[in-house]
């Protein structure tokens, strides 16, 4: 059972290469992570990530690569700072069931 809910969302989000930006979409998110619609690299074990979030916000973080499925990939975000917890769960809110 998870701890936090994830909420569907159809979000654009950076992956943040060496020296550009591919843009992918996020299935799902919640406070821990999110699932990415994109194949990495099978050597990859972590993704540079920009999610935007709204009032011009967005997260950079550092994400380990948990599961690996047919359609993409499951994310656990890394340390994330007060504000951006805090920004994060005013996207979820109110999505939540």
């Amino acid at each position: 059972e998870r701890f936090h809910p994830r909420v569907e969302a159809d979000i654009a989000v950076k992956v943040l290469l060496p020296g550009r930006a591919v843009m992918a979409r996020a299935r799902d998110v919640s406070m821990a992570g999110l699932f990415l619609l994109a194949h990495p690299g099978d050597s990859q074990r972590q993704l540079k990530l920009a999610l935007p979030l709204p009032g011009d916000r967005e997260i950079v973080t550092t994400c380990t690569i948990r599961r690996r499925e047919a359609n993409g990939v499951a994310l656990e975000f890394g340390e994330l700072d007060w504000d951006d917890l805090i920004a994060l769960a005013r996207l979820l809110h109110p999505r939540l069931p």
